[in-house]
Parts: C-alpha cells; sequence; structure tokens
C-alpha cells in the first residue's frame, strides 16, 4: 500500500481547531476517554459553553474538564497545536535530524520555542515500559563504529577522541544505540541480552567479541568484512545497521556537529 504524501498545505498545520481534530482522531480512535479514570462514551460531555474553549470535555466520574492535550507533552504549553502538529512532521520526516535553528525558520518561533519543542517531542519517543527488540523469527543485527573528527582535519594538536557507538537494529522495527567506553564483550554483551530477545537470530560483522555472546541466541550469522562480502544470499548482511550509522554520522556532521555521550543512546523506531 502507497502511503499518502505530506501536503504542508494541509489545514491541520495551520489551523487551530483543525490540529486538535487531527489529535483527537489519532490518540481517541474509539472517542474521547479520561486521562484521568480511563472512562469514556456515555461517561464523557463535550462542553459547549460560550466561555468554554474549544474541545474540553468533562468526565462524569471524576468530575474533572479535559482536552487531548491532557497528559501528554503539549499540556499547558501556549504553544498553538498546529505548530506542535507541524513541528512534530517536520522532526518525524528529517531522517539526518534538524537542528532547533532550522525547526525555528521553519515553523516561524523563537529559538526558545523551537528549543522547547524538541525536548518535550523527543521526550515523548521514550517508551518507560519498552521491552527487549526482536523475538520468534526475527533479526537483530549488530554493529558498532566510531563518531568524532577526523586527525586530517586538525591542524595542531592530539587527534581527536572519537566516541564509541553500538547499536542494534531489527529488521523491519526498532533501532536502539549505545555510548559506549570500550568495544570488547564485557562492555557488549550486557547491552546485548537485556535490548534484544533470545529467541532472535543475531546478525554480525565477523568481530571476534560476537562470537561467544552470539551462542546465547536462537542463531547467530556473520559477514566476513575483511574479505569484501556484505551480502550472503540475501539474508546474511548487516547493512541495515551500517544505514543507521550513516544517517547517524550525516546528522552529527550537518545538524549537531558535537553532542553529550548521553545523545548517542536512543531508540528510534
Amino acid at each position: 500500500m502507497t502511503k499518502s504524501k505530506l501536503d504542508l498545505r494541509d489545514p491541520i498545520y495551520h489551523d487551530d481547531a483543525k490540529a486538535r481534530e487531527h489529535l483527537e482522531t489519532l490518540l481517541w480512535p474509539d472517542g474521547p476517554v479520561c486521562p484521568r479514570c480511563g472512562v469514556m462514551e456515555d461517561r464523557i460531555t463535550k462542553l459547549k459553553g460560550k466561555s468554554t474553549r474549544p474541545g474540553v470535555y468533562k468526565c462524569k466520574d471524576c468530575r474533572k474538564p479535559f482536552s487531548v492535550t491532557v497528559g501528554t507533552v503539549m499540556e499547558r504549553s501556549k504553544v498553538p497545536l498546529s505548530k506542535w502538529v507541524l513541528a512534530a512532521q517536520l522532526m518525524a520526516s528529517s531522517k539526518k535530524g534538524m537542528s532547533a535553528l532550522q525547526l525555528k525558520r521553519m515553523i516561524g518561533t523563537n529559538y526558545e520555542t523551537a528549543w522547547f519543542l524538541f525536548h518535550r517531542l523527543r521526550e515523548c519517543t521514550i517508551d518507560p515500559k519498552r521491552g527487549p527488540i526482536g523475538g520468534n523469527n526475527k533479526v537483530v543485527e549488530a554493529d558498532e563504529t566510531y563518531i568524532g573528527g577526523k586527525a586530517k582535519n586538525k591542524a595542531f594538536g592530539p587527534p581527536p577522541k572519537k566516541a564509541a557507538v553500538f547499536a542494534l537494529v531489527e529488521r523491519d522495527g526498532e533501532v536502539r544505540s549505545f555510548h559506549v567506553a570500550n568495544v570488547n564483550s564485557k562492555t557488549l554483551r550486557p547491552i546485548l541480552v537485556k535490548n534484544a530477545s533470545r529467541k532472535s537470530y543475531l546478525m554480525t560483522d565477523e568481530a571476534g567479541v560476537y562470537v561467544k555472546t552470539g551462542r546465547e541466541f536462537a542463531g547467530h550469522g556473520t559477514v566476513n568484512h575483511s574479505a569484501d562480502e556484505y551480502v550472503r544470499g540475501g539474508f546474511w548482511y548487516t547493512n541495515t545497521v551500517e544505514s543507521y550509522f550513516a544517517l547517524l554520522k550525516r546528522g552529527m556532521m550537518g545538524s549537531f556537529h558535537e553532542s553529550d555521550p548521553v545523545f548517542l543512546d536512543t531508540e528510534l523506531s
């Protein structure tokens, strides 16, 4: 099924009422739900008084008013809902990342507002109840890379220190990356067994750090990059995680330039 193309002329990006209706459709597909006690249908009343702002409902059980933004990162924000929806769309569709300055220019706000939206929208992507990725009949690719400046680009002084990043990618699923102090089995194994289901098929390159840990999974396949082997049989490859690293590095070079190592601990879907 072909995905619909993004149309920035859509009213949800410019009209707050349309943006609110769009959020209600996404968050309440079966009708309004009280964010406090979870009741819905006939226990919910829509307030229509002249002094009531649009989109406010009242729960008959807990007797509290609420709107679609209550319990979300948009709650108590003075930023128009259309700006929230537009910022979320732009950030989600920017594969190589986006700076707050760029977001400021694109949605027409000041820098402080763009920075606020960045923090809130990034925070809402974290699932506190997340479990391991992969599972039965699923493939998890694992690999490591180094992020930092090149020695040839530094005029004087010691060469730049690079940060090691270890990433796990479920094919057609989530990505999780972690900053690690050293790339060895002692540091990588705890991350692997905690974040990837051992029922998965583990796919790596020929690095020896994965040999012993790979035996703990349902299967372990490798490709020999040192022998210029990148795909074997159409199934054995680590191109998915390599593609993620390419996007991560382009984002660092083009948007973020430098970051705290904590930034490298991410999860995406």
